[in-house]
């Protein structure tokens, strides 16, 4: 990391985001669009590590996504994202959605993701970013359980690479 770049706290990079599921969103079923979760997540990931790194980010990767339960037409989707751990030009971004029922108030847990961005110079080239400076026991296990995914990561990369150079 640039000896320039000071490390900056989570809460820096932190975004909430509400969104309100209508009829364009959903499914025959009522529920809303897998893509549509998609999209909101990958807008709410941008934002924070455009944040972190104070310039233009990218996606570079999305990890699994499992949806744990239905997000229904009327109900109010709550993001929330900030960047868990930063490399030399990426990050990982974690991000949590919850449904809320506008209803009753009740809120239920319907997807966790976790999302890599690199940030870019004007060219378009990978740059350094800020380290994050984890300030909580919450945000410590959040930058140690991404070192760990980051380390997966890379193993996955270096094996698919060696598959594809055999004949």
């Amino acid at each position: 990391m640039s000896a320039e770049l000071g490390a900056k706290p989570v809460r820096d990079s932190a975004v909430e985001m509400t969104e309100l599921v209508l009829p364009g969103h959903t499914n025959q079923l009522g529920t809303i669009f897998g893509g549509q979760l998609m999209a909101w997540i990958d807008i709410a990931a941008a934002i924070s590590s455009t944040r972190h790194a104070r310039g233009p980010c990218v996606t570079a990767s999305i990890d699994a996504l499992h949806f744990v339960a239905p997000v229904k037409l009327g109900h109010v989707v709550c993001i929330r994202a900030c960047v868990n751990f930063t490399g030399r030009t990426s990050m990982e971004v974690g991000a949590r959605l919850e449904s809320e029922d506008p209803l009753t108030g009740v809120r239920t847990h319907v997807a966790t993701s976790y999302l890599t961005f690199v940030a870019v110079d004007a060219g378009g080239q990978p740059r350094a970013v800020p380290p994050v400076l984890a300030q909580s026991d919450e945000e410590r296990r959040r930058m140690h359980d991404a070192q760990v995914r980051r380390q997966s990561r890379l193993a996955l990369k270096g094996e698919l690479a060696r598959k594809s150079l055999k004949p």
